[in-house]
């Protein structure tokens, strides 16, 4: 079953510090990635998007889902996933955005 509840989700602030300070990096055209290998079993997702880098709420809103979207359907090993917005991120159209996604996800589960 995909789905996106909370056990998918990196929900506090321990959870957080610990994948900024234990993390490997993936750095694309949109956004930089932070992971780092769990016990858990399955992935967990983490969303940093800043008013800075996403300036109108209704596009970060946008991307969330997006992001939140392409990660229940991509079957992911166990990995605590951050994910920040660069400056100026996600202005492409959605097919781009959601192949560019894709390839993300295939890269981190060669990992």
């Amino acid at each position: 079953m995909y789905c996106f509840d909370k056990s998918r989700r990196l929900l506090n602030k321990s959870d957080y510090d610990c994948v900024f300070n234990e993390s490997r990096k993936i750095i694309t055209p949109n956004f930089v990635v932070l992971y780092k290998k769990n016990v858990l079993g399955h992935a967990r997702l983490g969303l940093a998007l800043s008013k800075k880098s996403i300036s109108k709420a209704h596009d970060r809103n946008r991307v969330k889902r997006l992001l939140r979207e392409t990660f229940r359907t991509a079957s992911l090993p166990a990995f605590d996933i951050i994910i920040l917005a660069k400056l100026g991120a996600f202005k492409r159209q959605h097919s781009l955005t959601v192949a560019k996604l894709g390839e993300l996800w295939d890269n981190l589960c060669e990992k």
